[in-house]
């Protein structure tokens, strides 16, 4: 069995888009996978399933049955656990001098973006925020409060061509934890 934790956006926001725990638990269930555990209402949702590099197969499952169940469309961005490992072991800025957990962010891309989008984005200067791309993952350093910061999901699906979601570094570190003593 391997596990994953797939990333939802935007459900649970403001009222909106509603979708208790319990009911993508079961959801989930219903779709094949196993060991389904989810993590604070934001859609984090770690399972198991027998098939193996299955992130793309298993993104248009969820998304077409949320669809379904729900009838509106969520952005559905799916991590292996040693993708989470590498992700936590590799944040550029847990090197940087006098960093704070609350200063740090992960943007979780759905796919890695094209060259010339790279390119192009890497001209943004918003001081003091910062961020680094690695792969298909955006590494934030958030100088004040991220809801104050211009590097938000938006901004980088509009600039990268991709879609995106941001989880604080608490709940990065916490999705692993749990996926790891399950």
């Amino acid at each position: 069995m391997t596990k994953y934790i797939s990333i939802l956006r935007g459900i649970n926001v403001g009222g909106k888009r509603k979708i208790l725990m319990a009911d993508l638990r079961e959801l989930y269930q219903f779709l094949g996978f196993e060991n389904v555990i989810t993590y604070i209402q934001s859609g984090n949702v770690i399972f198991e399933s027998k098939k193996k590099n299955a992130n793309t197969i298993f993104t248009k499952k969820i998304k077409d049955a949320i669809f379904e169940k729900y009838g509106f469309d969520v952005p559905v961005i799916i991590r292996s656990v040693e993708e989470i490992k590498n992700i936590i072991e590799f944040n550029p800025y847990l090197k940087k001098e006098s960093v704070q957990i609350e200063n740090l962010c992960v943007t979780f891309l759905s796919e890695v973006p094209a060259e010339e989008n790279l390119e192009k984005i890497n001209t943004y200067d918003f001081s003091p925020d910062e961020f680094q791309i690695i792969e298909n993952n955006v590494f934030l350093f958030i100088g004040g409060s991220y809801h104050k910061s211009k590097l938000t999901n938006n901004f980088f699906e509009k600039k990268l061509k991709v879609s995106a979601t941001t989880r604080n570094w608490k709940t990065v570190s916490k999705l692993l934890g749990l996926s790891t003593t399950n």
